[in-house]
């Protein structure tokens, strides 16, 4: 399902910030931007995500900008600095050379260091940030997700109501086709065979016959609300339902007797493919 959700907090090490954004994706894919000091996280983020989510696309980005307050106050090694000099003495000694400068004893390895941050503290402070951003994301979903189940029991409860009117038309349908039938024969002055005649006219009744179709219309329509007040991922059953609404409501139409009854399916598959529409962004 489609959500957004950022987190910030301040840290030593400056200001620490997650985005999470998730669309619909078949299977759950995690993707992360992370800079270097928090790149070992990874897997831990990985696994809060998948206990949180069951499928979708997720892009988790995290940045980490410098507090430019922070002391950068730097640590002389004054032990390797005692030694330094002393090598450089002797060095002095026997090469008749000058002693290096300031500057160039502060470039030797080890001499000067600034103080290290602590990377367990920044690992912390960016799992708890990373469990809030889930929670906000999970209260996003939650709210499109009362949005879409809105819609989709709007358009469940008007696909219901052109099930219905289908249902009251049937009968008046299935005698008009048999009225239409008799009266081209009684307009031709043919002799008929009664008894192969009401054979006809009872295939005739069969192939119309959509009882069958309206009847699993309404109980693909039940399972579409049962699913809902259920609640849980639900998109992958929710679009096998779609699917088969829209094969019984293309049943309806090609044995349809009357321009009423195909608009009828019409109206079903726009209906439908509303829904369907809407499903692709449920988790």
């Amino acid at each position: 399902m489609t959500a957004f959700a950022r987190e910030s907090a301040n840290t030593e090490q400056g200001m620490l910030t997650i985005e999470l954004r998730t669309v619909n994706h078949r299977y759950l894919d995690s993707s992360f931007k992370l800079p270097d000091s928090l790149r070992a996280l990874e897997p831990k983020l990985r696994e809060m995500i998948a206990k949180n989510l069951a499928r979708g696309k997720v892009d988790c980005m995290m940045r980490l900008q410098a507090n430019s307050q922070r002391s950068a106050s730097l640590v002389i090694n004054r032990e390797m600095l005692e030694d330094l000099a002393k090598a450089s003495s002797e060095i002095e000694t026997v090469m008749k050379t000058a002693q290096p400068t300031a500057l160039q004893v502060l470039q030797f390895p080890g001499i000067c260091s600034a103080p290290e941050d602590s990377e367990e503290e920044l690992h912390k402070a960016s799992l708890v940030l990373a469990k809030q951003a889930l929670s906000s994301l999970a209260d996003n979903r939650a709210r499109e997700g009362a949005k879409l189940a809105k819609m989709i029991n709007e358009r469940i409860h008007l696909v219901e109501a052109e099930v219905a009117v289908t249902k009251a038309r049937v009968p008046e349908l299935l005698q008009q086709q048999r009225d239409k039938v008799i009266a081209r024969i009684q307009e031709l002055e043919v002799d008929v065979d009664q008894g192969r005649l009401e054979q006809e006219l009872v295939h005739l009744s069969h192939k119309a016959d959509v009882d069958e179709e309206l009847d699993r219309l309404d109980a693909h329509v039940s399972e579409v609300r049962r699913t809902l007040d259920k609640g849980g991922p639900c998109g992958r059953r929710l679009d096998f339902l779609m699917q088969e609404l829209n094969r019984e409501a293309n049943t309806l139409s090609s044995k349809s007797t009357s321009s009423g009854t195909t608009q009828n399916a019409v109206e079903l598959k726009v209906l439908i493919e509303q829904m369907r529409e809407q499903i692709q962004n449920i988790e």
